[in-house]
């Protein structure tokens, strides 16, 4: 039988053929030059093919995405703005096209009939100033008349743009006006509606801040706090501060400058505040309790919805000090309140006197309120305060709050608040051992 044997593979590979004008040579033996090539005309470099070339060299021949997926959202903000455009043309849907026209044409009938409010409003205040002024005997009755004209006013206003789609668009993107009425209505009902307002009540309740500080608070100021970033959240977002959510753990060495406050009101005039900072949760060894540590105090801060800059100016009264948690509590609840002062009128702010508001000046009550001594500081009852200066806790203010506890971590921080700041010596707290029932039964001999 004849045995079949498998060839073997050479293992220098065979030399090239390359076909010339004659016959065909070996590309290692052939003496003559092959001609060179003919040169082709240049081409148009694509951008396409251009960035292909500079990945290819820069990934080392890794394969790449030659057009890059593209941010799901760009940055819109009032340095890049960017206007609402209809996501169909005109002609693709019917209706949509009829919906819009709805719209406009609703809008058009409440701007006239705003326009004859208005009217009726300017000469009712005429009347006003013939019958002795405002807060005269004579035009109480006029002033009620004009209020509730003022109020029919608002609801038209608000109703008139609210529908449309570029005032939701400017809304939604952040490039809210607070002068229209329109817009701040979204604006309040998106923190009342969307959570932040209930997370904040949520955490003020279950933290037990209403009623260890005040016995209610109804905010309807949108505060916010933004303190230093952890080193670990520098590296990984590239911030510096970051805004605080209610009820989080905050640890000393990020509030050991003074926080940014920043508030969102909803009134165009002008009114005054008294922004408090204590600490509620200080251990009193005398009465084995708790008290009450104001760490800053500042009246008479100015607020309206028309201010460009949102950030509270809090420095020049009472001055900061950082919280420090001492060690062996648990942990402190850091409680910052805007409460507002009372009205130059007997009624709480209506629609005539923020109507007829001049810009800048306040239609509060100036309060003259001293400073608080260090020594007054360890002791302070928020409930007393409000009451002597007359600060209503109910139609209206602002609340946030975050938590601190003391670490081995932090002990150095809060060693040197002590030292440089309060120049004390830095307490210690421990729980009391509990007392044993049967200390006098284990003391006595079982066996006799």
């Amino acid at each position: 039988m004849l045995a079949l044997r498998r060839l073997r593979v050479p293992a220098t590979p065979l030399p090239l053929l390359r076909r010339t004008n004659t016959t065909i040579q070996s590309a290692t033996n052939s003496v003559t030059p092959s001609p060179p090539p003919t040169k082709a005309k240049p081409k148009a470099e694509t951008p396409a093919a251009v960035s292909e070339e500079a990945t290819d060299s820069t990934t080392n021949g890794r394969r790449r995405r030659r057009n890059p997926i593209p941010p799901k959202r760009p940055n819109i903000s009032f340095e890049n703005p960017r206007k609402w455009n209809a996501p169909l043309a005109p002609g693709v849907i019917p209706a949509y096209d009829l919906a819009l026209q709805v719209i406009e044409r609703d809008s058009q009938f409440l701007i006239h009939e705003a326009a004859v409010l208005r009217k009726e409003i300017g000469a009712m205040e005429l009347k006003v100033k013939e019958l002795g002024g405002w807060g005269s005997d004579g035009a109480k009755d006029v002033e009620a008349a004009m209020e509730k004209k003022r109020e029919k006013l608002k609801i038209v206003e608000i109703q008139s743009q609210i529908n449309l789609p570029d005032c939701r668009w400017n809304v939604n993107n952040a490039m809210a006006d607070m002068t229209n009425p329109a817009h701040r209505h979204l604006v309040e009902q998106k923190w009342r509606k969307d959570g932040d307002l209930d997370l904040l009540m949520e955490r003020l309740h279950q933290m037990h801040v209403i009623p260890d500080v005040l016995p209610d608070l109804r905010p309807t100021i949108d505060v916010h706090v933004a303190a230093e970033a952890t080193l670990e959240e520098r590296a990984k977002t590239k911030k510096l501060h970051f805004t605080v959510e209610p009820g989080t753990f905050l640890l000393p060495y990020q509030t050991f400058s003074p926080p940014s406050v920043y508030a969102n009101v909803f009134h165009t005039d002008t009114r005054l505040y008294t922004m408090l900072l204590v600490d509620p949760d200080v251990p009193d060894e005398t009465t084995q309790s708790f008290r009450t540590y104001l760490h800053w105090l500042k009246p008479n801060v100015p607020l309206s919805a028309t201010t460009s800059n949102t950030r509270i100016r809090l420095n020049g009264h009472t001055p900061y000090i950082p919280p420090h948690p001492q060690q062996g509590t648990p942990y402190h609840r850091y409680v910052l309140l805007l409460l507002p002062q009372p009205p130059l009128g007997d009624v709480m702010h209506p629609l005539n006197t923020e109507a007829c508001a001049e810009d800048g000046v306040p239609t509060s009550v100036t309060l003259d309120i001293p400073p608080v001594e260090p020594a007054e500081r360890s002791n302070f009852d928020v409930r007393s305060f409000v009451e002597r200066w007359g600060l209503n806790i109910l139609p209206g203010g602002g609340a946030h709050m975050w938590r601190e506890i003391w670490t081995p971590q932090v002990s150095k921080i809060v060693s040197e608040i002590h030292s440089t700041i309060l120049k004390e010596p830095e307490p210690r707290f421990g729980r009391q051992p509990k007392e044993d029932p049967y200390l006098e039964y284990k003391l006595k001999k079982r066996y006799i």
